[in-house]
């Protein structure tokens, strides 16, 4: 028997109160590259020791560091000078049943091809790498050698998810995923992929700020910059009217694009990038500070401290209670009838078995009716999750689980 307890939640829902804000950061944010890169890497080794051995061997590619570069920007099209620095860092499995892994490899490889199919300005030659990966301890590594079906946690971790996803936390993911769209993109080439979306909402007002570079070979003069920007301007300000037509939702609406902008001072007064990155030479990276793994970074809502990207699949809680929290918060709203919120808490303890945690807890909050009357539902969908916490983490390792 799972030890399984049930709450009200004991305040307002985050729609209902009078202040959000809520925080995005785009792919080609420089942390959004290290937690991306990094969780591309541990799937990649996933398969590989899958396809060789049959199981998941230990590691974590959980720490990374991209160094920024240095570049020329020019009106027409700069240059890199010196290229960014990708420090890939932590444990895997090296060698298995006499056999070696080329982890080195698949890092480097991963990390490559991850460039080349998300930035479209960043080239080979732009990015530099650095493995610091080494063999594991013995007694983690040991974890994976005991057997059974499901693993025992390597951490006492903690994780909490919600759902669902207030109309402020919507908007700003849904912003920057159409502003780095492939049709955004069509329309607009000289956009950047580091895009950042801040949002603010007072009441019924909404403030939103993006930050997002122009290529500079897209733009001729200093003039020339501050006419795309207008355009941009428009463009992102007809989305919203029509996100929020489209949502019935009324809201008095402010926009800011690039608000270090300074007519006047040339290229020190504007926001433009050789690569669309400002890892190229004004922003490092790291994984963790970043996008919680729902996509946001949503000031108003508990949170857990775990960087999930990069942790194996199969016995790190820190990434495995990390998203299925919010996995069952959303399987409570969509499923439970009456919830209006829903907030889970998941707490392991360290060489017990992954789907036996120390804490699963629920905290919710009714539209009507008590949460006495839901306790056994809600209980259920805790107790089915984590009885199928094995086929989630398969999810988990073949990378269809997305963290950013």
């Amino acid at each position: 028997m799972r030890n399984i307890s049930v709450e009200e939640f004991r305040a307002s829902c985050a729609a209902a109160q009078d202040l959000e804000i809520v925080e995005r950061k785009g792919k080609g944010h420089p942390d959004s590259i290290c937690d991306a890169v990094m969780d591309r890497i541990s799937v990649n080794l996933s398969g590989e020791y899958l396809e060789r051995f049959g199981t998941i061997l230990h590691h974590n590619t959980d720490k990374c560091l991209l160094v920024a570069g240095e570049v020329a920007g020019i009106f027409g099209g700069g240059m890199v000078v010196n290229p960014m620095l990708l420090v890939i860092g932590d444990r895997a499995t090296f060698e298995a049943e006499g056999e070696e892994i080329d982890v080195c490899g698949i890092a480097i490889d991963t990390a490559t091809r991850w460039f080349d199919e998300n930035l479209r300005f960043v080239k080979p030659e732009h990015v530099d790498y650095q493995v610091e990966l080494k063999p594991g301890s013995s007694e983690l590594t040991d974890i994976f050698r005991r057997g059974g079906e499901l693993l025992g946690a390597n951490d006492t971790s903690a994780a909490v998810g919600y759902a669902p996803l207030s109309f402020t936390e919507r908007m700003v993911l849904d912003t920057e995923k159409h502003l780095n769209s492939s049709t955004f993109k069509e329309q607009y080439p000289e956009s950047g992929e580091d895009i950042k979306v801040m949002g603010v909402r007072r009441g019924k007002s909404f403030d939103m700020t993006v930050a997002m570079p122009l290529i500079d070979s897209f733009v001729e003069s200093e003039e020339h910059y501050f006419r795309m920007k207008d355009d941009l301007i428009d463009s992102i300000q007809a989305y919203i009217s029509g996100y929020l037509e489209e949502n019935k939702v009324s809201l008095n609406t402010s926009l800011k694009l690039n608000n270090l902008d300074v007519p006047g001072r040339g290229l020190e007064g504007i926001y433009t990038t050789v690569t669309g990155t400002s890892a190229e030479d004004a922003d490092c990276g790291q994984v963790g500070r970043g996008n919680r793994v729902n996509g946001i970074i949503s000031l108003n809502r508990p949170a857990s401290s775990e960087a999930a990207a990069g942790k194996n699949p199969v016995s790190h809680v820190g990434k495995i209670y990390n998203i299925l929290s919010h996995r069952i918060a959303d399987r409570i709203y969509t499923s439970v009838p009456d919830v209006e919120e829903a907030y889970v808490w998941l707490l392991s303890d360290i060489g017990v078995a992954i789907d036996q945690p120390k804490v699963a807890a629920a905290q919710i909050l009714m539209k009507k009716g008590s949460v006495d009357s839901v306790r056994e539902e809600v209980k259920e969908v805790i107790d089915t999750e984590l009885e199928n916490i094995q086929r989630f983490t398969m999810e988990l390792a073949r990378g269809m689980v997305s963290l950013y």
